[in-house]
């Protein structure tokens, strides 16, 4: 029982110690990326706010069906179809 105790205690200890010398996580990794990108483009422009030109890239076929794609996802899926199972004899006996 002592030897049992001592060394689930010992490989405890050594899982913690190996855990906290594991690497970073892609969390800490990314950690403030999207204030460095906002930083560095408002230096790169900092007169964008007085551009009040139309932003281009899409034509209005393409912005429509984008639209429309993206309502059609909210939308209430259709309820799924019932199954009903019988167990048990069928017929007469």
């Amino acid at each position: 029982m002592g030897k049992r105790c001592f060394l689930f205690i010992g490989l405890a200890t050594l899982t913690f110690i190996l855990w906290g010398c594991a690497g970073s996580s892609r969390l800490e990794m990314d950690y403030g990326t999207s204030f460095k990108l906002l930083k560095l483009n408002q230096i790169s422009n900092p007169d964008a706010e007085k551009n009040s030109e139309p932003v281009a890239g899409l034509d209005g076929k393409a912005a429509q069906a984008s639209i429309e794609k993206f309502r059609k996802d909210f939308e209430k899926p259709a309820p799924p179809t019932p199954y009903s199972l019988s167990i048990g004899l069928s017929g007469k006996k």
